[in-house]
């Protein structure tokens, strides 16, 4: 188990994580430690606490902006039910693949 020092909110912080998971982990801290400077920024006098909790509360609704977005997107995405001429396309793309795949595929060795 590997050990990183994080600086957030300019404390730093020893963390635990798996092997190899360090610079994945850093840059976590990084996005982490961005917003919790501008919570401090943007309401100077915040305790420590409030800053993580304005930081936590300001990556959240990025991530459910994100959410949103991408279920909008998947939804646009989305073929109806009885979609015939997608069907055919979609037909004639396997076609075109499974003959790819048997020109791909070595020829059976003679015995």
């Amino acid at each position: 188990m590997a050990e990183v020092t994080v600086s957030i909110g300019g404390r730093q912080y020893a963390i635990h994580c798996r092997d190899g998971e360090e610079v994945h982990l850093d840059a976590l801290a990084g996005l982490v430690d961005a917003k919790a400077y501008v919570a401090r920024q943007s309401t100077p006098g915040l305790t420590e606490v409030r800053q993580l909790l304005f930081a936590a509360l300001f990556l959240a609704d990025e991530i459910n902006d994100l959410k949103r977005e991408l279920a909008g997107r998947q939804g646009s995405l989305a073929l109806p039910e009885n979609d015939d001429s997608a069907a055919v396309m979609i037909e004639s793309l396997a076609g075109r693949l499974e003959s790819l795949a048997e020109r791909l595929a070595p020829a059976p060795a003679a015995p």
